[in-house]
């Protein structure tokens, strides 16, 4: 007699690296649709306020640069709510605070207009982002953390293509105008995406271990936020620098970074939970140490083309660096999620939240500049220092280790 179905879910569930998902059906879809509404229009705002709106190019590009560097303090703000009101409030006035900043978008005119709503879609997504990993340890076990970062993670990736296509669809259908109807559509996602998080039943996990030894988990959470900062800048090279990089340093067509990109939606988003599972090391720093490796080594392959003689293996080197930057993602992307709720005792708490989400702020908001300026310079400087840095923070993880308390004497 078969076994009922009931019974084999949980070791298929196993095989994939899935945590266990019933009872979550409204975390994954607030995570989904959150991701779906990013993936429409954030990466076509340019294109709205230049083609429909009829703004000029470097003034919108200011306007955008300025509104989410204004957006800053808004990590620390939102911990700071965090501590009062519990993640999960903040997770939905982050939604809102979203939907709303894309509404405006419609009647967004001038330049001062676009630092305005940019400057209330970054601070939604700073607020977001400060409190959904800890808004993960209020509704999953402890023993399922890692696999539910590397799960939402998963989510992200698949809402950010599914959005993109939409738009593209969309784009290519119905020309530049319907990016009014899919401002709109986006901005009803926010408001989805929240009525799920509200709808959460969340408890807050009770803090264990020994007592906390401030000064030493400072210290500790530090160093934890400078090793994450390499981590930044390689997902902004993804964004920013590899389809000027593909097309103007290296003169192959426009589609060479779409298809570089495909590529890594499809192993991040179908590889994660299984590789976070079965192949990656069980402790994050050792998992963090092993990503940070292979990130470097994708650095190089980046590199490779730019090299004399190398534009023959373009290619070959180009997927080749993307299939390692992609696997460096699964393991390091769960596993600084998890070090960042777990990593002292206080971590999961709002002001260490709020400085870890910093480090992506102030990462995203710089990479623009700094990678074409280096790019600018020479084509390998931008791969050298990323790659530089990924062994920096390689030699720094052994400092994330708390040190072996002694027991003092009878």
């Amino acid at each position: 007699m078969s076994a009922p179905a009931d019974a084999r879910r949980p070791r298929a569930l196993d095989r994939l690296g899935l945590p266990a998902l019933r009872g979550h059906g409204l975390f994954i879809t607030g995570n989904l649709v959150d991701s779906l509404g990013n993936g429409m229009l954030l990466p076509l705002g340019l294109l709205y306020f230049t083609d429909v709106q009829g703004l000029s190019l470097t003034r919108v590009g200011t306007a955008m640069t300025a509104g989410q560097a204004l957006a800053l303090p808004v990590t620390f703000f939102a911990g700071r709510l965090m501590d009062r009101v519990g993640p999960k409030r903040v997770v939905v006035w982050a939604n809102i605070l979203s939907a709303a900043g894309f509404a405006l978008f419609l009647p967004a005119r001038e330049q001062w207009h676009v630092t305005g709503v940019y400057l209330l879609v970054q601070s939604g997504i700073n607020m977001y982002f400060t409190a959904q990993r800890t808004l993960i340890t209020h509704v999953t076990r402890p023993a399922e953390r890692r696999s539910w970062f590397a799960f939402t993670g998963s989510l992200r990736n698949i809402g950010l293509a599914a959005g993109s296509a939409a738009a593209a669809g969309s784009l290519a259908l119905f020309g530049n105008g319907s990016l009014r109807w899919l401002i709109a559509v986006d901005a009803a996602t926010y408001l989805l995406a929240a009525a799920c998080f509200a709808a959460l039943t969340t408890t807050a996990p009770r803090p264990d271990g020994p007592p906390p030894d401030r000064a030493g988990d400072t210290r500790r959470y530090l160093v934890l936020v400078a090793v994450n900062i390499p981590y930044v800048l390689a997902q902004a090279a993804l964004s920013v620098l590899v389809a000027v990089y593909t097309t103007r340093a290296l003169g192959l067509p426009a589609a060479a970074a779409s298809v570089l990109f495909v590529v890594n939606t499809v192993i991040v988003s179908a590889c994660s939970t299984a590789v976070t599972a079965h192949l990656a090391p069980k402790a994050p720093h050792r998992a963090v140490s092993a990503g940070y490796l292979v990130m470097a080594v994708g650095m190089a392959a980046f590199a490779l083309p730019a090299l004399p003689g190398g534009g023959a293996v373009a290619w070959a080197a180009l997927v080749a660096a993307i299939v390692l930057f992609s696997v460096a993602e699964i393991l390091l992307g769960p596993a600084l999620s998890e070090l960042s709720v777990t990593l002292t005792p206080r971590a999961a708490g709002g002001f260490t939240q709020g400085l870890y989400q910093f480090s992506w702020a102030v990462g995203m908001v710089a990479a623009p500049a700094l990678f074409t300026l280096l790019l600018e310079a020479d084509p390998l400087l931008p791969w050298g220092a990323e790659a530089a840095a990924c062994l920096i923070a390689l030699l720094a993880v052994p400092a994330l280790h708390a040190p072996r308390r002694r027991r003092s004497p009878r």
